[in-house]
């Protein structure tokens, strides 16, 4: 059964891995690193890449942090607020920026924790594209359902749902992308071990650059106007309303007193806000709003 460092070292190395990847792929900029020590015990490693050929604004981090449980986290896994009892939380997350409306918004979140004898994983992995491409959605899930496949045929679609369900920007009634997969509280129990777990959990890290990477050489050198810079913008302001109002992580990270800088890497470097912003008829830009407003099993 893999114990608490195998699992933290496993995302250090998976955050060296990604940053690698998304280095060359960008061909110009690098990762710049802070590293950060949380008060209450461990810290973490985050790493910005901005200005880019490709990358607008990106942030890939590594964190490991523990001490005394705080009493927001007793209640969520439902632990007696008098038992004093420490936890621990490690993982990685990351999301990129493009400075091109045509090469979507990704994020990915890849996370561990313990507290006593309770354990469990979370994360996912999910896409925004600022224009949808019903044959790069396609790929995408193609590509997450084998990843899940290869660990238990009722992944996919169970983690699909949650994920269509937890990215729902409810004030707007429109998802925030394409969705993907998210799953949290992944425990032990007859059918699954810690070690099975993990697995996947490795696996899912593991598949982030196959998933992305092709979408960014397919649209890198596509034309575009400031029209869709435009609507790359409005975007953004969506993707930003839903890290701050509903994301689980935000939430997380500044409740547990974490590094803000680090947990508000995810917020886009330039946004924009227009009053009731009404696409034209028949435009890419409306298409692409209908698609966002119902749910779609993207062919598979």
């Amino acid at each position: 059964m893999p114990d608490k460092k195998v699992i933290e070292d496993f995302f250090r190395s998976l955050q060296d891995t990604i940053c690698t990847g998304l280095e060359n792929a960008d061909g110009k900029a690098r990762f710049k690193e802070d590293l950060w020590i949380r008060p209450e015990g461990g810290g973490g490693r985050t790493r910005v890449i901005d200005n880019g050929a490709i990358f607008e604004k990106g942030g890939v981090n590594f964190s490991a942090v523990h001490g005394p449980c705080p009493e927001f986290l007793k209640k969520e896994a439902g632990i007696p607020l008098d038992e004093k009892i420490d936890f621990l939380a490690t993982g990685v997350s990351l999301v990129i920026h493009p400075n091109h409306p045509f090469v979507p918004i990704i994020h990915m979140n890849v996370r561990y924790f313990e507290a006593g004898d309770m354990w469990w994983f979370g994360g996912g992995i999910d896409l925004t594209p600022h224009y949808i491409n019903e044959e790069e959605a396609k790929f995408f899930h193609q590509h997450l359902k084998r990843v899940c496949d290869a660990h238990n045929s009722t992944y996919y679609p169970e983690f699909k749902k949650w994920a269509d369900e937890y990215f729902f920007i409810k004030h707007r009634n429109e998802t925030r992308g394409i969705g993907g997969i998210f799953f949290d509280r992944l425990s032990g129990n007859e059918q699954m071990t810690k070690q099975q777990r993990f697995d996947f959990v490795k696996s899912v890290g593991e598949s982030f650059l196959k998933a992305y990477l092709p979408l960014v050489e397919n649209n890198r050198d596509k034309p575009y106007n400031e029209d869709n810079r435009n609507w790359q913008l409005l975007r953004r302001g969506r993707y930003a309303e839903f890290n701050l109002v509903y994301d689980r992580g935000t939430k997380f990270g500044l409740f547990t007193n974490g590094r803000t800088e680090s947990i508000l890497m995810s917020l886009p470097p330039m946004a924009k806000w227009e009053y009731d912003n009404k696409p034209a008829l028949n435009s890419l830009e409306i298409r692409t709003l209908q698609m966002l407003r119902k749910p779609s099993t993207w062919g598979i």
